[in-house]
C-alpha cells in the first residue's frame, strides 16, 4: 500500500524530474502539453545568500507556476549561464563559486532542452529566466525555434520568452517595497533586502539570517550591490512571490490565448 500510495503522488508531481516516463507521456496525452524551462544561474549573491539562490528561486517559483496554469510540466533547472568573463575574471566571476558559460553555449542549452521537450509532445516551451543578464539570449532563443518549428497543424509548436517573470522579480517587487515605505538604498539590485526577502519566503535555509544582524551594511566589495539587505523578512519577500506568480501566470496565459486565436 506505501508504494502504490508514493506512486500515485509522484504521478501528481509538476515536476518532471520527479515523473517516470509512462507518468509524463500520460500527463502530456491528457493535455499537460505547456512545458516550462526555469533557468537559473550559479553566482555569488553576497555572504548570506548561497550561491544557488537563481537555481532554487526559479525551481520553486516554476513550479507554483505551472500549478496556477493547471496544464503544465516543468523542467530541471538549467543551472549554467553566462556570468561575465573568465579570465580575467569580471562581474560575478570575481567571487568564488561563480560558474560561467559563452553566450552561444548558453544559447544552445536552451535550443536543445526545447528541442527534446517538443519531440515528447509538449506544444508550448515556457523560457522562464531568473536572471537579469541573460533574457536578450532567452528572445534568441525563442525566435530562432519559432522560425522552424511549424505555426499550425498536428506538430505545432511555440517558444515562448516571458519578460514579465523577470520584470515583476525586478522592478515590480522594487515598487511594492517602494510602496512599504522602504527605500532605494534598502532595496538594491544584487543581494540586498528584495533578493534576501524573497529567498527567506522560498528557503529560509539558503540564508545566514546571522550575517543580517550585522551593524554596518555588506557593500559591493562583499557581493552586495545598490543596497541593504538587514531589514529583510519572509513576509516582504512573500509578497513577491505571489506578484511573480500571478503575473507570470497571466503572461503565459495570454501567449496561449493569443496562439489559439490569433488576430
Amino acid at each position: 500500500m506505501l508504494a502504490l500510495t508514493a506512486s500515485a503522488e509522484a504521478a501528481t508531481s509538476v515536476f518532471l524530474e520527479e515523473l517516470t516516463w509512462t507518468e509524463l507521456r500520460a500527463a502530456i496525452d491528457a493535455g499537460n502539453t505547456t512545458a516550462i524551462v526555469p533557468i537559473g544561474g550559479t553566482e555569488q549573491n553576497g555572504p548570506a545568500i548561497v550561491l544557488g539562490k537563481h537555481n532554487v528561486r526559479a525551481r520553486f517559483l516554476a513550479g507554483r507556476i505551472a500549478e496556477t496554469l493547471g496544464n503544465a510540466i516543468v523542467a530541471p533547472v538549467i543551472a549554467y549561464a553566462p556570468e561575465g568573463r573568465i579570465d580575467p575574471p569580471a562581474s560575478h566571476m570575481r567571487f568564488a563559486g561563480t560558474l560561467s558559460i559563452p553566450d552561444d553555449v548558453f544559447e544552445r542549452t536552451l535550443e536543445y532542452a526545447a528541442r527534446s521537450l517538443r519531440q515528447h509532445g509538449f506544444r508550448d516551451i515556457v523560457l522562464l529566466g531568473d536572471h537579469g543578464g541573460y533574457q536578450h539570449d532567452l528572445q534568441v532563443v525563442a525566435d530562432r525555434l519559432n522560425r522552424e518549428w511549424p505555426a499550425s497543424g498536428q506538430r505545432a509548436t511555440r517558444a515562448h520568452a516571458i519578460p514579465e517573470y523577470y520584470r515583476a522579480s525586478d522592478e515590480g517587487f522594487a515598487q511594492l517595497l517602494r510602496e512599504r515605505g522602504f527605500r532605494d538604498d534598502e532595496i538594491g539590485t544584487h543581494a540586498a533586502l528584495k533578493d534576501t526577502s524573497l529567498m527567506l519566503a522560498i528557503d529560509p535555509g539558503a540564508v545566514r539570517t546571522d550575517l543580517l544582524e550585522s551593524a554596518t551594511p555588506p557593500g559591493p566589495a562583499q557581493g552586495v550591490y545598490g543596497g541593504d539587505p538587514r531589514r529583510a523578512s519572509a513576509q516582504l519577500g512573500q509578497l513577491g512571490v505571489d506578484l511573480i506568480v500571478s503575473k507570470t501566470a497571466a503572461a503565459i496565459r495570454a501567449r496561449l490565448a493569443q496562439r489559439a486565436h490569433p488576430p
